[in-house]
């Protein structure tokens, strides 16, 4: 990798694995990242930032930097909370808090941006607008992009277009992943309550088995995808739990399920819900049960603009080369960084944070998943030059 380095990132890169191994130390779930804000706007103050604005959302931090003159506004998100994931790491930053880990990389988002947010304040006098700072809390959950921007996020000053990145370890440090159009999926979740009539195991004629209901809706429910989805589309259902029954010789009388739906096309995500109820209805009837299921729309699509992120690739290229630049994979994974792209026109952006050489391979969520914090460096150049490269372009 031929990298063009910034002496100023460059100079910050200790004070970034320092901030990113504090972040580490003491993660904080959604809506609880009460040590986290108090230590960014901390930080902020200490790069002297000034117009800072905390408790946004509960948790939540927004900050300005202001250029040598008015004009358009640029939004840049670092999302902030943690997972609650027991680490198994044998690391000096090992999380200090039992159940709670930053298995995602939102320490390092955090830390990104907050070099960033430095390297932006002190050139403030070579660049016309405004960056926005959004530290946004509870992105694994429930969500807070919805609640910062319900609470004016995306005003005083109005904001003109979006960026945010994330450290990804399905790809090398040193390379960064750009995609036009949908990058992360749709995301729902259901709840699907089955109940039968419950009875001794030696006589199931007198019963009806919810366990059996159960086996044969979860079953059916893969035909969704594979016979009522066109192939030209991409749609997963999961489930992620199922509960039921009490004792080896009782008929279950109620099955509790809970799983998620993955689409890209709004379209396909408005038609999922009925193809999954009208399974569950027939063979409910058809067996003599009953259901009850409660969906849920979490996040919607993120849809990254096209010409924004043709300007984050010739961002990239200069930091990276071409040859590393490469097209990102979409991703039936979640985001609500989807919010802010429906309101603006916007990037979300991928930063190779893998190193097979030092083991760093695990995925996202993984117990003992960790990056290269080499990546850090690299995704702030790319950050601060698709900044600077927008608003001089929009």
């Amino acid at each position: 990798m031929t990298l063009a380095f910034d002496p100023d990132v460059q100079a910050l890169a200790d004070q970034m694995i320092q901030d990113r191994r504090d972040f580490h130390m003491y993660p904080e779930l959604g809506f609880e990242e009460n040590r986290t804000a108090a230590k960014i706007v901390e930080a902020l103050r200490a790069a002297g930032i000034d117009e800072i604005q905390s408790g946004v959302a509960k948790t939540g931090v927004v900050a300005l930097i202001r250029g040598r003159t008015p004009g358009k506004t640029v939004l840049l998100r670092a999302d902030i909370d943690a997972l609650p994931v027991t680490e198994r790491n044998d690391v000096p930053y090992r999380s200090r808090h039992d159940g709670k880990m930053h298995a995602c990389g939102h320490d390092a988002h955090t830390a990104m941006l907050l070099a960033t947010a430095r390297v932006l304040h002190a050139r403030r006098n070579e660049f016309d607008g405004i960056v926005k700072l959004v530290f946004q809390p509870a992105e694994e959950g429930p969500g807070g992009a919805l609640p910062m921007i319900e609470e004016g996020v995306m005003e005083n000053p109005t904001v003109d277009a979006a960026l945010g990145l994330h450290v990804w370890n399905l790809m090398e440090v040193g390379t960064i992943g750009v995609r036009s159009g949908s990058v992360m999926a749709n995301t729902d979740e259901f709840t699907l309550t089955i109940r039968g009539k419950g009875g001794h195991g030696a006589m199931p004629h007198l019963s009806v088995d919810a366990i059996t209901v159960a086996g044969q809706v979860i079953s059916a429910l893969q035909n969704v995808v594979s016979r009522q989805v066109s192939p030209m589309d991409s749609a997963v259902i999961t489930i992620g739990t199922i509960h039921g029954g009490e004792r080896h010789n009782v008929i279950a009388h109620e099955v509790t399920m809970t799983g998620t739906v993955r689409t890209f096309s709004p379209e396909l995500g408005e038609a999922v819900p009925g193809m999954i109820e009208r399974i569950i209805r027939g063979i409910t009837s058809g067996m003599g049960a009953e259901y009850q299921l409660e969906y849920h729309r979490v996040y919607p699509a993120t849809i990254n603009d096209p010409r924004i992120s043709d300007l984050v690739r010739d961002a990239a290229a200069k930091i990276v080369g071409w040859d590393n630049v490469v097209e990102a994979e979409a991703s039936m994974g979640g985001e609500d960084m989807a919010y802010y792209l429906q309101r603006v026109p916007g990037c979300f952006f991928f930063v190779g944070s893998a190193n097979a050489s030092k083991g760093l391979t695990n995925p996202h969520h993984h117990p003992a998943f960790d990056i290269d914090e080499a990546a850090m460096p690299v995704g702030v150049q790319v950050m601060v030059q698709a900044t600077l490269d927008t608003l001089a372009t929009i």
